[in-house]
């Protein structure tokens, strides 16, 4: 009797090893990434070392180049991998600044809807029953605007890509509200780096050029390295500030109009 209410009270939490194991699957894939040091192929100086072979793989497999880059993308955004950015940018200098752009926005999309389904049913359902009003009443200040609190989080760039991912899912966003948010929010981020993209091949000449240089001087502490992140300039910074503070503006005007009833 008290093992069938034991099993009965877990299943009514709502927590399962099936609705779990998306989860653990991404949690196990991210240990996995770092312990076999594959984070080392998604690096700037792996970039520059296989340049002439990237080039040269777009050149004659473009189509291919194209899933293979949109499949990548797809996997790094749904288990949470880092090197986003990177990627982005890189898309702009294989594949031109619009091409990338349209490539990076749909996968990315793809990616995070996943990533959103998985936090849903993995823990969002879950945790919003055991939460009680407390949660109830942050879930419903959000939905209530939902698709601007969305965009404002997508379109300014201070909160990890990751965490606005899966942090809807546990505020009852739906899916459709989920998938426009993002798929609009992302356009202008992805466009500004993909464009920067195409002055890459600039910096990795000239980072090649140092780097030799250094070699040729005698140094030891010679590295082959450019941050990417170095790109996000404060300008470009505040114009993504200025697009969120736009996303948030109807959510004021009808905050000050109600009152003022």
């Amino acid at each position: 009797m008290g093992k069938a209410s034991d099993k009965k009270g877990g299943a009514g939490n709502g927590f399962s090893f099936i609705k779990m194991l998306p989860l653990l699957v991404i949690a196990l894939a991210i240990v996995a990434f770092f312990v076999l040091e594959l984070d080392e192929y998604l690096t700037f100086r792996m970039l520059s070392e296989n340049r002439d072979y990237l080039i040269g793989f777009v050149s004659g497999n473009f189509p291919l180049a194209a899933l293979l880059y949109m499949g990548l993308y797809i996997v790094v955004v749904a288990f949470s991998l880092p090197g986003g950015l990177l990627m982005t940018v890189t898309g702009g200098f294989l594949f031109g600044w619009v091409a990338a752009g349209l490539m990076t926005v749909f996968a990315a999309t793809i990616g995070a809807t996943l990533l959103f389904l998985i936090a849903a049913t993995s823990l969002g359902e879950p945790l919003r029953k055991k939460a009680g009003p407390k949660l109830k009443k942050l879930e419903d200040g959000f939905s209530e605007n939902a698709l601007n609190y969305l965009l404002f989080l997508r379109l300014v760039p201070v909160f990890p890509f990751w965490l606005v991912n899966i942090a809807p899912a546990f505020l009852g966003v739906k899916l459709s509200t989920y998938v426009i948010g993002t798929f609009v929010g992302i356009i202008p981020g992805t466009f500004v780096f993909a464009y920067l993209g195409g002055g890459l091949d600039s910096i990795i000449r000239e980072q090649q050029a140092i780097y030799q240089a250094c070699l040729e001087g005698g140094h030891s502490n010679c590295a082959l390295d450019f941050q990417i992140s170095s790109l996000l300039t404060k300008e470009i910074l505040f114009s993504f500030i200025a697009l969120g503070v736009i996303a948030l503006l109807p959510v004021v005007i009808k905050k000050f109009r109600n009152s003022s009833k």
